[in-house]
C-alpha cells in the first residue's frame, strides 16, 4: 500500500503546468444534489406533527409513512447500480434529480394517508441511485488520497442543509402551513436538474480539465472514457459473498440507523419527550446537524491525513468509522438526563459520530471492482438503507405501545454497537475487488 500512495504523491510534480481544478466544480454540483437529496426526502420529519393533525395518522401509522420511503429507496438500489453503470452518470442523476423533486412537489397535494404514501413511494425510488452516482463520481473525479475529503464534501450536504435551513423552514411552516415546504423544496431540484445537465462533464469530456488535472487525476489522454457495462446476475452474487462488501454494509445500517432517527422522529421526540415549544424545536434541532456537518469534514480530513501518514488504507478508513460508531452509541444517555441542553449535547455528540460514519462511501470507491461501481455502491447502500425501513417502524411501535422515546434510543445505541463489532471482526482487508 505504501508504494500506491507514494506514487500517487508524487503525481502532481509530474506537469509542467498548473493543475486546473475542474474536479472542484464537479465535487460542488455532487454537494448542492445531496443537500437538495436530503432537503426533500427529510422534510416530512419536520412537517409531521401538524400534517399529523390534519391528515389524522397516529404514531404507528406515521411509522410506517416514514418507511415507506425505504421500502422503495432499497428495492431500487440494485437496479439502480445496473441502470447507472449501463448508462452513466450524466444521465442517470439528471432523471433521478428530477423525478424526486418531482414526488417531493407533489406531497404538497396530498390528501390522505393514500396519496401520502404513494408519493412516498415515488420519492424512494426516483432518489435510489443518488448515492451511488456521488462514489462513482468521486472515484472518477479524484485520486485515491483525496477520496475521503471529496466524499466527506459533498455528504455534508446531508446536514447542513437541514441545519443551515431549520429556523427557516420552520418558520415557513409556522406562518404557511406544511404545503408549502414540500412545494419548494421541489421546485427547488427541478430547477437543479438542469444546472446538473449543463456543468456535469466525465473527465474525458471535460473543457476545463486539462493534461496535468487528468493525470493527476489517474485518466491518462481524452480518448479513456469510462466504460459502461451491462449487468449479470453472477457479478451481482460474487460481490455479495465479498466480506469486505457485506462488513461494510453492516457497519453502514448501524450508522444509517442513528441518522434515520434525527432524519424522522427527531423533531417530533423533541416536541413530544422534552416538551419544547415548537419554534424551540426548530432551533435545537439545528445543533445536532451542525455537529454531524463538522463529523463528516473530520472523518474525511483524518482519514487522508491517516493514509498519507501511515500509507495504511486500513486504518485510515475504519478508525475513523468505528470511533463514529462508538460515539453514536453515546445516544442511550440522554434517556438519563432532563436537562434539554444535555440531550441536545449528547445528541450533537452521537450525531458527530454518525456523520463520520459517512465515509463508508470512501471505502466502497475504494473496493469496488473496475467498472461496477454503480452495482457495488447500490448493493452496500440496499443493505445500508435497511435501517431507512426498519427504524421508522420500530420507534413508532415503541412510542405507540410505551409512551416515549427510553426503549426507542437504547436500539439505535446498540444497533450503533452491532456496526462497530462489523468494522473490526467482519471488513478484513481494504482493497479493490478484482473477478478473474
Amino acid at each position: 500500500m505504501r508504494t500506491i500512495a507514494n506514487q500517487e504523491s508524487a503525481v502532481p510534480l509530474a506537469g509542467t503546468r498548473k493543475r486546473s481544478r475542474a474536479r472542484i466544480v464537479i465535487l460542488l454540483l455532487l454537494s448542492v444534489g445531496t443537500m437538495i437529496n436530503y432537503l426533500d426526502r427529510t422534510i416530512l420529519g419536520v412537517v409531521a406533527p401538524a400534517l399529523t393533525r390534519e391528515l389524522h395518522i397516529d404514531p404507528a401509522m406515521m411509522g410506517i409513512v416514514f418507511s415507506a420511503f425505504a421500502w422503495t429507496y432499497a428495492l431500487a438500489q440494485i437496479p439502480g447500480g445496473m441502470f447507472l453503470d449501463r448508462f452513466g452518470n450524466k444521465l442517470t442523476y439528471a432523471l433521478s434529480i428530477f423525478f424526486w423533486s418531482t414526488f417531493t412537489l407533489l406531497q404538497s397535494f396530498s390528501l390522505g394517508l393514500k396519496s401520502l404514501l404513494l408519493f412516498r413511494l415515488g420519492l424512494g425510488i426516483s432518489e435510489a441511485p443518488c448515492f451511488p452516482v456521488n462514489s462513482r463520481v468521486v472515484g472518477t473525479w479524484f485520486p485515491q488520497h483525496e477520496r475521503a475529503r471529496a466524499t466527506a464534501t459533498y455528504t455534508v450536504g446531508e446536514y447542513i442543509g437541514l441545519a443551515a435551513f431549520s429556523p427557516l423552514l420552520f418558520l415557513i411552516l409556522e406562518h404557511h402551513g406544511w404545503r408549502t415546504l414540500f412545494f419548494i423544496t421541489g421546485g427547488l431540484g427541478i430547477a437543479f436538474t438542469f444546472i446538473w445537465w449543463k456543468f456535469y462533464k466525465e473527465p474525458h469530456e471535460s473543457t476545463t480539465a486539462n493534461t496535468e488535472e487528468l493525470e493527476y487525476i489517474g485518466v491518462k489522454n481524452k480518448e479513456n472514457a469510462n466504460d459502461n457495462v451491462p449487468f449479470n446476475w453472477a457479478d451481482a452474487k460474487r460481490l455479495l459473498c465479498c466480506r469486505q462488501v457485506i462488513g461494510a454494509s453492516l457497519g453502514q445500517f448501524a450508522g444509517n440507523t442513528t441518522l434515520v432517527f434525527f432524519l424522522t422522529w427527531f423533531p417530533t421526540y423533541l416536541a413530544q419527550e422534552r416538551q419544547l415549544p415548537w419554534l424551540h424545536v426548530g432551533f435545537f434541532a439545528t445543533w445536532p446537524f451542525l455537529a454531524a456537518a463538522i463529523g463528516i469534514i473530520f472523518g474525511g480530513w483524518v482519514s487522508d491525513k491517516l493514509l498519507k501518514k501511515t500509507a495504511s488504507v486500513n486504518v485510515s478508513r475504519k478508525l475513523p468509522i468505528i470511533t463514529g460508531l462508538l460515539l453514536s452509541s453515546c445516544i442511550i444517555a440522554a434517556n438519563w438526563m432532563s436537562n434539554n441542553t444535555m440531550v441536545i449535547v449528547i445528541m450533537s455528540v452521537a450525531f458527530f459520530g454518525q456523520g463520520m460514519v459517512g465515509l463508508g462511501w470512501t471505502l466502497i470507491s475504494d473496493i469496488a471492482p473496475k467498472n461496477m461501481a454503480g452495482l457495488t455502491g447500490g448493493i452496500f447502500n440496499f443493505c445500508a438503507n435497511m435501517a431507512s425501513i426498519i427504524t421508522p417502524l420500530i420507534i413508532g411501535f415503541i412510542i405507540a405501545g410505551t409512551g416515549n422515546f427510553f426503549y426507542a434510543l437504547i436500539y439505535i445505541g446498540l444497533t450503533a454497537l452491532i456496526g462497530l463489532v462489523a468494522y473490526i471482526f467482519i471488513i478484513g482487508d481494504i482493497k479493490r475487488i478484482e473477478f478473474n
